[in-house]
């Protein structure tokens, strides 16, 4: 590279990647053929349209791409021939989330997400964000004793408020959804069942997480997290969905028209080679030995800070997932994640269902293990990662030198 002070900088990153224990659930390591589409030259492409209608010439390979993407895609989540479409031109997962709303419900009417500082996101309705300007936001909450989804308490807040569109899937909650539940929640009261799968995405592929096509409208996800693909999102939508014809609306085209021409201009080409690479990794059975790892690390990882004296939000975890509440501790979120990053240990400071604290100090911190059982560590170096995060917080331990020592033994294949 030429630019040697950004070639310095990159360098540096991967250094850091590789000598750092990433526990965000939300981040991964991509594969060198994931890497490669999106450093080719596709990204010189403008391609806006889709497959045999674009407004620019010179797609015709273009065109196959995102036709072999949508096709990987279906058949990753056994959606072949069984009424569903999908859209991979998203350029991330809330714009993803966006287009969705867009299409199917009128400027001002309801929608009903998770609260975020209970575990939804931002695009499901907080009022920061611009989904609860141009709709009304109706969140439900979590159980205040179990810490979990209440679906019978959820069932009667929708039946009150009426959404047009109920959404499920969420950002740190570490318990399994039923899909089949809140099926019956959006058909009380008449509302399109969404399900952001974005985290959970690669479990699904995987096998060892329940899927949400049998109960869904619309599933969004985005491409990377347990997915291990590129920075970019898909938005899957139902051919046979009963809300949509009572609607006398074909979903899939609406969310076309969408994502282009209503939010969006050219897709990012080279982001759609990822997927479809990703795609194809998702469907080797090495893929599903690698979410149901990723599953068994975090529990491991659950049992193991309980055993050290943390509390565990839901006493622990189904998922890839975990939020440990640091009340008991007397320290926030951010101070831990502060210790632990000084240690090479990166964690994201988050909220506790009816955190007492503000979302910039939360209660909280967020783990996960799709990243580090992407580099091959198991439950022996669960059982270690949990020893490290008792050592820091509670001993007030460096253990910088070890956790450099165990990354050496589980190199990333990036070049530095």
């Amino acid at each position: 590279m030429k630019d040697k002070a950004i070639e310095k900088l990159i360098k540096s990153e991967i250094k850091r990647q590789n000598e750092t224990i990433n526990l965000i659930p939300s981040e991964n390591f991509v594969s060198q053929d994931v890497l490669g589409a999106l450093g080719s030259p596709l990204t010189n492409k403008y391609a806006e349209g889709y497959p045999g209608a674009r407004y620019y010439g010179g797609n015709t390979y273009v065109d196959d791409i995102e036709t072999v993407a949508k096709a990987r895609a279906l058949e990753v989540f056994g959606l072949k021939d069984v009424g569903w479409a999908v859209n991979v031109q998203p350029y991330s997962g809330s714009p993803a989330n966006l287009a969705v709303y867009v299409a199917l419900i009128p400027i001002g009417e309801k929608i009903m997400g998770l609260q975020l500082d209970m575990g939804g996101h931002l695009t499901h309705g907080h009022k920061v964000s611009f989904t609860s300007k141009a709709w009304q936001s109706v969140p439900y909450v979590l159980n205040k004793k179990t810490e979990s989804l209440d679906y019978e308490a959820i069932k009667k807040w929708a039946e009150k408020e009426k959404p047009k569109m109920i959404v499920a899937g969420y950002t740190a909650y570490p318990k399994v959804i039923d899909f089949k539940k809140f099926r019956e929640i959006a058909d009380s009261c008449g509302a399109y069942l969404m399900v952001d799968m974005s985290h959970f995405a690669g479990l699904v592929a995987g096998g060892v997480y329940p899927s949400p096509f049998k109960y869904a409208d619309v599933v969004t996800t985005t491409a990377h997290k347990t997915l291990r693909g590129p920075r970019a999102a898909m938005i899957f939508s139902s051919r046979n969905s009963k809300v949509a014809e009572g609607n006398k609306v074909e979903i899939p085209k609406l969310i076309n028209r969408a994502i282009f021409p209503g939010l969006q201009g050219g897709p990012h080409v080279n982001q759609i080679a990822g997927i479809a690479v990703a795609m194809h990794e998702a469907m080797q059975p090495s893929f599903k030995k690698y979410a149901k790892q990723v599953v068994l690390n975090a529990g491991i990882l659950a049992t193991e800070l309980k055993k050290h004296g943390f509390r565990l939000v839901g006493d622990g975890t189904e998922t890839h997932l975990l939020l440990v509440d640091l009340t008991n501790r007397r320290m926030g979120g951010g101070e831990a994640s502060d210790k632990l990053e000084k240690n090479g240990i990166i964690v994201n400071k988050n909220t506790i269902p009816y955190d007492p604290r503000p979302p910039l100090d939360p209660s909280g911190i967020r783990l996960g293990t799709p990243a580090l059982t992407t580099r091959g560590m198991k439950e022996k170096e669960m059982k270690q990662v949990a020893k490290f995060l008792k050592e820091v917080l509670v001993d007030g331990s460096d253990v910088s030198k070890e956790v450099k020592k165990l990354c050496r033994r589980f190199p990333l294949s990036y070049k530095n």
